[in-house]
Parts: C-alpha cells; structure tokens; sequence
C-alpha cells in the first residue's frame, strides 16, 4: 500500500456521482474485486450492496449527506452520514479495495465524526456491523467505538440488502461518544 496523499478532499455527494458511489461500494464489497480489500462480505453475501435508488433517497434526505473523499477526479473512498434521532448515523463505509489500509478510511471516519459533532451538534456517533465481522469490529473499536450488545436481524428475503450466504447474520449496534 502507498501512503495516503496529503491532497485528499472531501465533499458531499450530488445525483452526478450516484453510479460512481454504486460502483465503488460494490466494489468494496461484493465479488471477486472485494477480495483485494479486507472489508469484503464475499463470504457472507452475495448480490448487491446498494443501488442506485438507494443512494438517490439519502441525498435528499435533510441532515443525512454521502461524503466522499476525492484525489483529484479519482474517488477513492465514500460514507453515509445523517442524524438519526439524538446521535449521528454512520454507515454504507466503502474504500477502494486496492487503496484499503493506506489510512484513507481512518481519514473518511474522523471526517464523518467532526460532520455529526460540529455541524449537527451531535454528542454520538452509531453504526450497525454484520456481528460476525469481527476484524471489522475490531477497527472499530480501536477507533474509540464500544459494542452495545444491541442486535437487530438481518433483513433475510430483501434482496436489496444481498444475498446471505449462511443462516447466522445479524447486525450489531456500535456507538462512540464524540
């Protein structure tokens, strides 16, 4: 991996970018091209991630943005954020498989976290992560996050959220005061 370039910005989705958003998190996530990275849920789903309509919902949404962090015209890394009741929302994370571990998504997590705390005035940070992505979770965690012990099903029989490979996922619920 290279090191991460002082020239990464960060901007905020507009329905230009939707297919580009579509292609990275898929990227990232599903498929043969996710086992670069280790974020991939490869192993645990197959299908889609996102699409298009999804990602056209949320930048409508007041309070809610797609950050995007950028070298030059290259995307590199994306990430929801919006308010959700009284804490931030945090989630739909993606990195360039092959730029992952290069600090891109550490940079993208502290953006998202100064969003909700300065911005929105938000005193928390929360995410939902597949349980059994403990690598995942333990990012997380290194990063200030504490598992709650709060799990929610997995969407089982919605296509829109992929095509679970095995019979035990389920969602956790991680927070982080900001």
């Amino acid at each position: 991996m290279t090191e991460l370039p002082d020239d990464l910005v960060f901007d905020s989705a507009t329905p230009a970018d939707v297919a580009a958003i579509v292609a990275l998190v898929e990227s990232a996530y599903r498929g043969d091209a996710s086992r670069q990275g280790w974020t991939t849920e490869a192993d645990l789903l197959d299908g889609q991630r996102v699409d298009s309509q999804a990602i056209e919902q949320e930048l409508v949404h007041p309070r809610s943005r797609i950050l995007l962090a950028r070298r030059g015209d290259e995307l590199l890394a994306c990430a929801h954020v919006a308010v959700d009741g009284d804490a931030g929302y945090f989630g739909m994370f993606a990195v360039r498989p092959d730029g992952q571990g290069a600090g891109v998504g550490k940079r993208v997590l502290a953006e998202a976290e100064r969003i909700a705390r300065e911005v929105w005035g938000l005193a928390s940070m929360r995410m939902t992560v597949i349980d059994v992505r403990e690598e995942l979770i333990a990012f997380y965690e290194r990063r200030g996050y504490r598992r709650t012990g709060i799990r929610k099903p997995f969407p089982y029989g919605d296509s829109r959220f992929g095509l679970p490979r095995r019979d035990d996922l389920r969602f956790e619920l991680l927070e982080k005061a900001l």
